[in-house]
């Protein structure tokens, strides 16, 4: 016996399609709607541990700003201190430096030559006197140029002396500059280098 359905076939088929593609599309939308969420927590969340790392780094940064402004503290201190040793080290070698100027003086002054004024000037000393020829004032200047504390001897000037009536020997008035030589120290042991400095 053959069946026959009578019934409207196509439009029972059409809601059903109808039907299936709504279907279809809500669950579309909803996986949608959940990959965008999923999407968007994880966002969020990497914004917050990029958010909580940057504020690490700041808090670090503020740290390490504060060591800087430290050390740079330290190095003036520092810096200010070795001015300081520097400044009693010179006055450490200068005190001596007077007496062995003076030494130098009356170790290679000849006869027939007298010292009358010795004046210092930073590293120049002025020395005048009266000498009985101006080959005395040559062998002093000889003289001074192998000095171990005095370096570039020269003459400034040298003329004939007022005439004394009651001594008829002829003198010359003479003056002559030198130089205050500078001896190096041995570095102190850590330093990095020693300033020059006079003994």
């Amino acid at each position: 016996m053959i069946l026959i359905n009578l019934l409207p076939h196509r439009e029972e088929k059409r809601k059903r399609r109808k039907a299936a593609f709504f279907v279809g599309l809500g669950m579309s939308f909803a996986v949608g709607l959940l990959a965008s969420a999923f999407i968007y927590l994880l966002l969020q969340q990497l914004t917050a541990a990029q958010a909580e790392r940057n504020d690490y780094l700041k808090a670090e940064i503020t740290k390490l700003d504060a060591q800087i402004k430290d050390i740079a503290t330290l190095r003036a201190e520092i810096e200010a201190l070795r001015a300081r040793q520097r400044a009693v080290e010179n006055l450490q070698s200068d005190r001596n430096t007077p007496v062995h100027l003076l030494n130098e003086l009356a170790k290679f002054t000849p006869e027939g030559v007298f010292l009358q004024s010795v004046r210092q000037a930073n590293k120049a000393v002025v020395v005048t006197g009266v000498a009985a020829s101006n080959e005395r004032v040559s062998e002093i200047l000889r003289n001074l140029s192998r000095a171990e504390w005095v370096e570039n001897p020269e003459l400034v000037e040298i003329k004939v002396a007022p005439v004394n009536p009651r001594d008829p020997r002829r003198l010359f008035d003479f003056s002559l500059k030198v130089g205050i030589k500078s001896v190096t120290p041995e570095p102190a042991p850590g330093a990095a280098s020693a300033p020059a400095k006079k003994s």
